[in-house]
């Protein structure tokens, strides 16, 4: 955030003449924390920080609010500041609960909502053929919205949850212990884990303590990139997952100005300090009494040579959302105060105004990157497919595999390299995780009592009845000159077959024949021949008596 406000003040061609000030928190995670720290930035008379060091003492109305980096507290600021419409944007909120207008009218994001992100990792689940499948979600805001998306769509795709389940990272041993018991009795092979990356830490020492390897992981943004998960996994039971993660992304300049981040010294920042002594294991003299196994820090120490999550830019992505996110409200305050060449300084600004031109902007980055935002305050969204592959020195690379665009049509969203992934226990094979194998054609399902449409047996056809595809849900009868063959998969033209008379059934038949005709002969003769007899005429008695009640009716 210093380095885009930095770069802004110094710029010629946006807010020429104006100077952007800050003011900056650490809400530690806490809600509670959080809101407050809106409450206070809402009600104004701040002093404000300069990046060029000066105080600005004059009281100053907060313009716009950059954060929170979590779901749950975002809900909490928009919820207090949305009636002050005060423009909040998040780098790294997904939730997609935070695209509802109604409850969060200011709110605006710089990566995309999780209801994409679900969708995404249910198509990825299909593309792979994998329905039956394990999840895991934080039992917050972000992981019970998006693991409702993602199930809501696995079900449309035909994909089925054997287990869902969820826990925080401060749940007590025994409940984690449960989630470890469902995963070792289960039959899925595929894990679907819709957490924070804090949260993944912490499932993830669990299971090294078991050793659960072997499962194909699914993941998020929020921890399918993250170095220190990567270092924490040492039993590799992570190697092979496969996930989704904000595109990678490159700002000019950044590199080196967090490389020089030693300015913030000077200005008195105690983050400046709290760093220091944590990258370089060492104390400030002059805050606090150093003991004897402690070197004191100088404040000059050259962090270019140093191999940490701080300097390796692995969270450029969110550092680029950040500066996408600065750009927005200066660009919007830019048109407001119509700085095509000088700036009109007498506009009243206020909050509800830079909202509304936040939300009109369509500019480009220095890099050449579209940013706007849709009705939602969203972003478009765009994923990179990310797969964990092992290193030499046993830390996993995380290798781009592909990619996945939901302003495509539908069945061009999804691009893979197959053949470039790694799966689980380093296999160059597809995983399968199904709970029943496919039916064969000839035969057709029946879904077993109790268990998921998942769940089924294979029925072979009856007689005269064929199925011709696969994982039919039932058997077609075939036409009367038509029957079906052995394997139950085409129907065939019955065969007219005839007797020989030299067969004995075809003998015995003509036989029978013959004789049954010759006795009626002989009947028929004799009838014939004594037909005026009295016997012959009592024959036909009831006939003649029918004819004479006709005769005398009439």
């Amino acid at each position: 955030m210093l380095f885009a406000i930095e770069e802004i003040n110094n710029s010629t061609d946006l807010l020429p003449g104006i100077s952007l000030g800050y003011k900056m928190y650490d809400s530690c995670s806490s809600i509670a924390r959080t809101v407050r720290v809106a409450l206070a930035l809402a009600n104004g008379n701040e002093i404000v920080s300069m990046p060029s060091m000066v105080s600005c003492t004059k009281p100053a109305q907060v313009q716009a609010i950059m954060g929170e980096t979590s779901s749950s507290p975002c809900m909490a600021v928009a919820t207090v500041i949305g009636p002050f419409n005060i423009p909040q944007i998040s780098p790294f909120a997904t939730c997609a609960c935070l695209s509802d207008k109604t409850k969060y009218p200011s709110f605006l994001r710089t990566i995309p909502s999780d209801y994409y992100q679900s969708r995404a990792l249910a198509q990825l689940v299909k593309h792979f053929g994998w329905t039956w499948v394990g999840a895991i979600r934080a039992n917050d805001d972000y992981g019970n919205n998006g693991m409702a998306t993602f199930t809501e769509t696995a079900q449309q795709l035909g994909i089925c949850l054997e287990y869902s389940v969820s826990f925080f990272r401060t749940d007590p041993p025994n409940k984690i212990q449960k989630i470890i018991d469902i995963i070792k009795h289960s039959t899925s092979k595929v894990i679907v884990a819709f957490l924070s990356y804090l949260d993944m830490d912490v499932l993830l020492y669990t299971l090294s303590l078991y050793n659960l390897t072997g499962y194909q992981w699914i993941g998020t943004e929020s921890w399918i990139i993250d170095s220190q998960t990567a270092k924490m996994d040492r039993h590799h039971i992570l190697d092979g997952a496969i996930g989704l993660s904000i595109p990678k992304a490159h700002v000019r300049g950044i590199r080196e100005f967090i490389l020089n981040v030693k300015p913030l010294n000077s200005s008195g920042h105690e983050i400046f300090t709290e760093l220091w002594e944590i990258l370089f294991s060492c104390k400030f003299k002059q805050l606090k009494s150093l003991t004897e196994n402690q070197r004191e820090c100088t404040g000059h120490e050259d962090l270019s040579g140093l191999h940490y999550g701080f300097t390796d830019m692995s969270l450029m992505p969110i550092f680029y959302n950040v500066y996408k996110g600065v750009y927005a409200v200066a660009h919007a305050l830019h048109n407001i105060l119509g700085c095509n060449e000088t700036c009109n300084y007498t506009v009243q600004l206020d909050p509800f105004t830079i909202l509304q031109h936040v939300r009109k902007n369509h500019f480009r980055t220095k890099e050449g990157d579209e940013v706007y935002f849709n009705e939602n305050g969203d972003p478009p969204a765009k994923y990179e497919i990310i797969n964990w592959q092992p290193m030499e020195n046993g830390i996993a690379d995380f290798v781009t595999v592909g990619l996945y665009d939901a302003s495509l049509p539908a069945d061009k969203q999804l691009s893979l390299q197959n053949n470039y992934i790694i799966w689980a226990q380093n296999s160059k094979q597809v995983p399968v995780s199904v709970c029943s194998e496919k039916c064969p054609p000839g035969t057709r399902k029946v879904l077993q009592k109790g268990k998921p449409v998942c769940c089924y047996d294979c029925i072979r056809c009856a007689e005269g009845e064929i199925s011709n595809i696969t994982d039919s849900i039932t058997c077609v009868r075939c036409q009367p000159e038509f029957w079906s063959n052995d394997r139950r998969d085409t129907c065939v033209k019955k065969e007219t077959e005839f007797l020989s008379y030299e067969e004995i059934m075809g003998a015995l038949l003509t036989a029978a024949s013959l004789f049954g005709t010759c006795m009626t002969a002989v009947v028929a003769f004799i009838f014939f021949r004594y037909r005026k007899t009295p016997i012959v005429r009592a024959n036909n008695s009831e006939k003649k008596k029918k004819k004479l009640k006709t005769l005398i009716l009439t």
